[in-house]
């Protein structure tokens, strides 16, 4: 029997996938995007951004499924407006990580996304600005003790040498086994709640959805996305990704991420689903 499109279930990444911070969704994504919705594809995103950020990065496109928010902690139905699922940090735990690091680490930005992914900024500095800025983010500036329960995760941020550091320090630490630590980005350090990725994101999406996880497609670029990736019943990584990433995935695009990949790859995937 021939496949269809509404076989498929793409989840996507998208900062350096489907879009980059400055530039953002390219136009031929766009338009591919779209055409592969309209033609029964089923299109999602995976990505550590909160809702808000994934709305006015998405520019209008109306995903077809959930989006798996905050790097798997949040299940959010944009056609609802509302959350499916939720993770949340051991607050005690992630309240005494960021106590012990900051001392040690006083220009390290920090930021505790809570609720449905709304970000408490907990120590400012330029990349927590450019953060907001970038990712369309409004965000309240408070002390810790402010932020209110239903921690979903604590980014750090602050220059590739520093997260560096701070990764390798992060290591040497125990803060408690409910929460652990998450590079999403050469700038960005996360703290996440156990057992929660992307991974399980997409686990719990298809278990709501009743889909197949034989039938996901992902397509992603950083070392965050290889679990999903290598989870997924085919993986694509973009011309951009670093080379462990292209070695786990089934195909490597063409173009990078500002060239249009991802609507290079699901144009392919029209064309020999249809016989285009």
């Amino acid at each position: 029997m021939k496949s269809a499109l509404s076989d498929y279930l793409v989840i996507c990444d998208m900062d350096n996938t489907l879009l980059t911070a400055k530039e953002g969704l390219p136009a031929c994504n766009r338009t591919v995007i779209q055409l592969f919705i309209e033609m029964g594809g089923l299109f999602t995103v995976a990505t550590g951004r909160p809702p808000e950020s994934i709305r006015a990065a998405l520019e209008g496109i109306r995903l077809s499924l959930p989006a798996i928010s905050c790097n798997g902690a949040l299940l959010y139905d944009f056609s609802t407006e509302s959350v499916l699922h939720r993770s949340t940090l051991n607050r005690e735990q992630a309240t005494a990580a960021i106590a012990d690091i900051l001392p040690k680490f006083p220009r390290m930005g920090v930021e505790v996304m809570a609720g449905n992914g709304e970000m408490y900024v907990i120590h400012a500095n330029t990349y927590t600005h450019a953060h907001q800025v970038d990712e369309h983010l409004g965000s309240i500036a408070c002390p810790i003790e402010c932020v209110p329960d239903g921690w979903v995760k604590v980014v750090f941020a602050s220059d590739p040498e520093s997260i560096r550091k701070l990764g390798q320090y992060a290591k040497t630490k125990y803060y408690g086994r409910d929460n652990y630590f998450l590079a999403t980005n050469n700038i960005y350090l996360e703290i996440m709640p156990g057992g929660v990725s992307k991974a399980t994101g997409m686990h719990d999406l298809c278990a709501l959805m009743n889909k197949s996880q034989k039938k996901t497609i992902v397509i992603g670029d950083y070392y965050n996305d290889l679990e999903l990736m290598r989870e997924a019943g085919y993986a694509v990584a973009v011309a951009n990704a670093p080379a462990e990433v292209k070695a786990t995935a089934d195909t490597v695009t063409t173009c990078t991420c500002s060239e249009g990949a991802v609507g290079e790859y699901l144009y392919q995937l029209i064309r020999r689903v249809t016989d285009v």
